[in-house]
């Protein structure tokens, strides 16, 4: 896993940066607010990375904030959300804006992205409902609600384990709101694969 690509602005594409590191330059997907935030071409740059792999392809996407690799996660463990789609509602949402769209079930506001239609922002909204948990105030919530401590330990325990974004987090939530806000991660990690297999 790549976690981070630091080095120097080499150019910026419509939907993607290169990045020189070491005299290589690394061609980055990344969404319009991301090449908006990274700075000027020629100064130096780090950005937040999620690797992908396909059957025929091996794709490095960054971002300007680890809350947006984190919402990119949860997004595209929906069914019907691949990373073209979830970094066009990236593009169209900050992070924030996408937790409180989610928390309150904004369906149309989702839907502003490019190639989401009702279907898919309905699915997303409910399908994530549980990460970004109760609608956040005007100055809380720039990210996923179950990324905090123990729960966000847990999540990324699960999701070492090969579960899908979406999944870990419903697990986790079910298993946080049985075992309470003291839970251990032990205790959390255990329940969250229980909840999980059934």
């Amino acid at each position: 896993m790549i976690a981070f690509v630091k080095g120097r602005l080499a150019a910026l594409g419509a939907d993607h940066a290169v990045v020189e590191v070491a005299g290589i330059g690394l061609s980055i997907g990344a969404s319009a607010r991301t090449l908006g935030q990274i700075g000027p071409v020629g100064e130096a740059v780090m950005l937040h990375t999620e690797l992908l792999v396909g059957e025929d392809f091996l794709r490095l996407v960054g971002f300007a904030s680890a809350t947006e690799r984190d919402w990119f996660r949860l997004l595209t463990g929906v069914q019907g959300v691949g990373a073209r789609v979830a970094l066009a509602i990236l593009s169209a949402l900050e992070p924030a804006e996408l937790t409180r769209a989610i928390a309150a079930q904004d369906k149309a506001m989702v839907a502003r992205a490019n190639g989401v239609g009702p279907k898919l922002a309905e699915r997303i909204v409910r399908e994530l409902k549980d990460a970004a948990g109760p609608a956040p105030g005007p100055a809380t919530g720039a990210g996923p609600a179950t990324p905090r401590g123990a729960g966000a330990d847990a999540a990324s325990a699960l999701l070492n384990l090969g579960f899908r974004p979406a999944e870990a987090s419903a697990a986790v939530a079910a298993a946080e709101e049985e075992l309470g806000a003291t839970a251990t991660l032990d205790a959390l990690v255990r329940l969250a694969l229980k909840k999980a297999a059934r």
